[in-house]
């Protein structure tokens, strides 16, 4: 029988609702004991995932410090910002996307999906290689529950938790083997693991690239709705690093994100 759906979190007055910067939230709530801080910007530690959150509206000093953390040549990856960053930084990769969240899905355990581990980290990253869902490292597996299906002793299929807002907890790194696709295991995984987040009171989201109509329509399907459009930024820090330009001013040598991304 599908668990009760849990009233869905609400903002927390004065500090904006906790998805709206979701990896900020995450690391100064449920998974601060795996952050990295310097002044105002935080990082997971790089072997977890290349997530890293900057203030709501950056300025110069935290750019500075970002690039501190990093180390020169180093990546720092954003979500849910928009803004350049300053001149010299190399975008790597940018990328719209979409925001959902659980609202009803149909969510449930499911027989065959065994519990992935410590041990399991070599299979996961080969899928991972196979399949590309996105960002997934040695240590990915400490943020949460994963899920996967095994055929013949060989990991087909994965599901799993991510970040991990005040009430909230994101499903991530969903994959299924080319071999394996069409049998409904990427359902079957969601559905599992949006099963435990609601066992332990909290509603699941997730994010998308919003250029994967057949994930978000997936999604939809499932139960999910769009919250927000976001995007995703990976930049590199300068190899030689110079005081940052502020992102805000209109006199940015960076020039408009859109062209930079493209």
């Amino acid at each position: 029988m599908t668990a009760p759906h849990p009233a869905v979190p609400s903002a927390t007055p004065g500090l904006g609702h906790p998805l709206d910067n979701p990896v900020r939230s995450s690391l100064t709530g449920p998974h601060a004991h795996f952050a990295e801080r310097r002044g105002r910007v935080l990082r997971y530690r790089p072997d977890i995932t290349p997530w890293a959150a900057l203030p709501d509206a950056p300025g110069t000093e935290d750019w500075a410090d970002a690039a501190a953390l990093a180390g020169p040549g180093g990546g720092v990856t954003l979500t849910a910002f928009r803004e350049p960053p300053p001149a010299g930084w190399e975008i790597v990769f940018h990328a719209d996307g979409v925001q959902m969240v659980d609202d009803g899905m149909d969510a449930g355990p499911d027989a065959e999906a065994v519990l992935l581990g410590p041990r399991d980290v070599p299979d996961m990253l080969e899928l991972v290689a196979r399949t590309r869902p996105g960002p997934f490292l040695p240590g990915t597996v400490e943020l949460g529950t994963y899920l996967g299906v095994r055929r013949s002793g060989v990991l087909v299929a994965m599901a799993g938790e991510r970040l991990h807002p005040p009430g909230w907890t994101e499903i991530s790194g969903v994959c299924t083997d080319e071999s394996v696709r069409g049998q409904g295991l990427a359902t079957r995984l969601i559905r599992a693991v949006a099963h435990g987040i609601r066992e332990r009171g909290e509603t699941p989201f997730l994010h998308a690239a919003s250029s994967n109509t057949g994930a978000v329509r997936l999604y939809e399907s499932l139960g999910f709705r769009l919250r927000r459009r976001t995007a995703f930024l990976s930049a590199l820090v300068p190899a030689q690093p110079r005081r940052p330009v502020d992102a805000r001013t209109p006199a940015r040598e960076a020039g408009r994100l859109e062209q930079l991304g493209q």
